[in-house]
């Protein structure tokens, strides 16, 4: 039975129980509103260990001032249902008080403790549009690893950038906490399934599959040694073309470091794209492997 807890006293009775019985933790920071994309990484958490916690908190830290934390779906009931129907062991769900003691006059005035991940990971791609957004990230994430203290978690591929940096923390932070990445869910015609998905109309929701072909086509093209310039360019007025009202980036990267790359290296490369439909941000990727 999913048990449903608020408060972090009783979870770390909870896991001193399992400790003493020497059980093996798997860890899924969510902001709920869940789909099919969170509930594979629920099913990859409980192949590689005995208990599975999902967290369910909306991060106010990790908002811009003019994104949409207030509008946010929050969908508690319907959430612990599904992870329940999973076999999820703890939800977590703490209040912002829990979370962030040491913030809880101003959450955004910098007046309580912060992760700062390097810039080189953080200035580029969203963070470039979204400045704050991957402290707001990295430190929820810590603070959650803190409490948690898992062995092992699982974060998705679709938000590459932040599992660069989730992996790179705890490489520098020496946490005991090994990181598992798993595939991004699509829908059946590409769309990279998203709980701001709903947000699009129903136009919308066709023109967005649009930015997995993008990905398809520019893979396709380093793959035949062309450069990332010229398949940008081209990628960015496709984008336009099939109605999306803006690009943030379109940028190819590589896989590990996030330096840009002009060519497919021997590494391979990861393709990036972020476009909005209306006021809706839509965010996507694909790694291309080197050919043997």
């Amino acid at each position: 039975m999913t048990q449903l807890i608020h408060q972090l006293a009783h979870w770390r009775d909870i896991r001193q129980q399992w400790q003493d019985s020497s059980q093996r933790i798997a860890f899924v920071p969510t902001m709920g509103n869940l789909h099919e994309g969170h509930f594979s990484l629920v099913k990859l958490a409980q192949q590689h260990a005995d208990k599975v916690v999902v967290s369910i908190f909306v991060n106010p830290l990790q908002f811009g001032p003019n994104e949409d934390f207030d509008r946010y779906p929050r969908t508690l009931n319907t959430d612990v249902e599904a992870l329940s129907q999973l076999g999820v062991d703890v939800v977590f769900a703490p209040d912002v008080d829990e979370v962030y003691p040491d913030m809880t006059s101003d959450i955004s005035g910098g007046e309580g403790f912060l992760v700062l991940p390097p810039p080189k990971l953080t200035n580029i791609l969203c963070g470039e549009s979204r400045p704050g957004h991957f402290t707001g990230v990295a430190t929820i994430v810590l603070k959650l690893f803190n409490m948690i203290q898992p062995q092992l978690t699982v974060f998705g591929e679709k938000d590459y950038q932040q599992l660069a940096i989730i992996k790179a923390m705890v490489s520098a932070l020496n946490l005991p906490i090994k990181v598992i990445s798993a595939p991004t869910c699509r829908a059946a015609d590409g769309l990279a399934l998203s709980s701001r998905n709903q947000y699009l109309s129903l136009t919308q929701r066709q023109q967005a599959s649009a930015i997995y072909k993008t990905l398809q086509t520019i893979a396709f093209g380093l793959r035949q040694g062309q450069s990332s310039d010229v398949l940008i360019e081209q990628a960015r007025h496709e984008l336009i073309y099939q109605g999306f009202d803006g690009v943030d980036y379109v940028s190819v990267r590589h896989p590990d470091s996030l330096a840009v790359q002009n060519f497919l290296g021997n590494d391979g490369a990861v393709i990036l794209i972020a476009a909005r439909l209306g006021t809706t941000r839509l965010i996507d990727n694909l790694v291309v492997m080197a050919e043997a």
